[in-house]
């Protein structure tokens, strides 16, 4: 088949994607298989062609990334039943002085709290920044504003356990130690560069608090420390464990320092399953087993149709690697990193725009982009990094994360259009500035 035909059909799949949830409102995982179909059968796969790479694609998918997945929810859903969000928001606050607290609460949040799943984070951490924006001085309710939503979205697609993280690293196939070291000094610098600029902009007039802030945040029931959960260090001693494991293992693979233990207890799936263990511990220690299944409920609940997602994520980009998508691109870039990693920040920008959901957009642009990228010279480790900056471009109403932010926290809709679309889509475009320089460097 010639290189037009693949490329015309490569483009036909995208939009047809993205017309059958737009449009027609079919379900993404149902969206996403059929675009698999329609381009293994349009690009002289045959059916049984087809139909193998869409299972090998979810199969292998899931093999890399299923319990990473499953494992992080439920430690996440355990931690939120400890009390151990409100516990170390409050401990920030006594530390930190208001100058430097939004950018300290901002980078926990978008890195170490994100084996929780982002809605019940980001109700879960609202009421706390509610409370904080009005006592950090001027403009705080627009700085925690802004925060809050930088650290939710960036983290979710940079930082693992984040679920758009785990999906991204298995999509692309890279090790998760790096996606975990790589991806959180993304994440960092994004949030701590985005916030300083807004609130440059904020001071200057781009933040009106008659107009863009309201009295109280619609109320959700407010988390107060409770004496029967454990202590701080104790709760957060189950998320810290796997975190550090994690992170030992990825340096020690990056420089050669491994061993056969620290390979076993640095593997991401190994580590989460320590601290979800000691999670279970505590939770059936502190809480009633009534309260400890409940919690365990909850992280199945949410974690199952991420999995789904994320597999047929993998079955569109088997497919796109069968039907050669790679060698067609390979000979229209060279081997600088710049256009190729571009290029897949603007299709998973478009496709967000499009569609409205984050990990969809950035798991179908790496999904699609990903498998051309090695025969370029690119790290695939920055392909997930982009795919994940362009997905946060233009954040808005169609997104279910835009209408939590504006509700739990105290701003007004047209508050949020600058705190969360404005503020986000600086995030996306500052993202590709480490994400370029750690490409030219690695």
């Amino acid at each position: 088949m010639s290189d037009i035909a693949v490329l015309l059909n490569t483009a036909t799949t995208i939009v047809g994607v993205v017309v059958l949830i737009l449009r027609m409102k079919i379900s993404p995982a149902i969206a996403l298989v059929g675009g698999a179909l329609y381009l293994g059968l349009s690009s002289g796969l045959g059916p049984e062609g087809t139909v193998e790479s869409i299972t090998t694609g979810f199969g292998e998918l899931m093999t890399d990334v299923g319990l990473l997945i499953a494992f992080g929810v439920l430690l996440g859903s355990l931690m939120t039943s400890l009390g151990a969000i409100e516990k170390l928001v409050n401990a920030l606050v006594g530390t930190f002085g208001p100058r430097a607290l939004p950018y300290v609460f901002g980078s926990t949040v978008g890195t170490a709290l994100q084996s929780i799943f982002a809605d019940a984070l980001l109700v879960i951490t609202a009421p706390l920044a509610s409370r904080l924006s009005r006592q950090i001085g001027p403009h705080g309710v627009a700085r925690m504003c802004a925060v809050m939503a930088l650290s939710i979205e960036v983290g979710m697609v940079f930082v693992l356990p984040g679920v758009g993280a785990v999906a991204l690293a298995g999509v692309v196939d890279v090790p998760f130690g790096k996606m975990f070291l790589l991806g959180s000094i993304t994440a960092v610098f994004t949030i701590v560069v985005t916030l300083a600029l807004f609130t440059a902009l904020a001071k200057r007039g781009l933040w009106n608090p008659e107009l863009d802030e309201r009295d109280e945040p619609l109320s959700v029931e407010d988390t107060e420390d409770r004496g029967d959960l454990p202590p701080l260090k104790l709760s957060l001693a189950p998320l810290a464990v796997s975190l550090g494991l994690i992170a030992c293992g990825a340096v020690g693979e990056m420089f050669g320092a491994t061993s056969p233990a620290l390979e076993l207890l640095g593997d991401p799936v190994i580590a989460l399953l320590i601290g979800l263990v000691g999670a279970l511990v505590l939770t059936r220690w502190k809480l009633s087993t009534e309260k400890a299944q409940q919690a365990l409920q909850n992280g199945f609940r949410e974690s199952g149709q991420i999995l789904v997602l994320t597999g047929v994520g993998g079955s569109l980009a088997e497919t796109v690697k069968a039907v050669g998508l790679g060698e067609v691109l390979k000979g229209y870039f060279s081997s600088s990193t710049v256009l190729p990693l571009l290029l897949v920040w603007v299709v998973a920008a478009v496709l967000h725009m499009a569609v409205g959901s984050v990990v969809l957009a950035s798991i179908t642009a790496a999904g699609v982009l990903g498998p051309v990228m090695p025969s370029l010279g690119i790290d695939p480790v920055f392909v997930a990094l982009a795919a994940g900056a362009g997905s946060l471009f233009i954040i808005h109403a169609t997104s279910n994360t835009f209408w939590l932010l504006q509700t739990l926290l105290p701003q007004t809709t047209r508050g949020a259009l600058k705190s969360v679309t404005l503020t986000v889509s600086l995030a996306s475009v500052i993202a590709m500035v480490p994400i370029q320089l750690m490409a030219w460097i690695f």
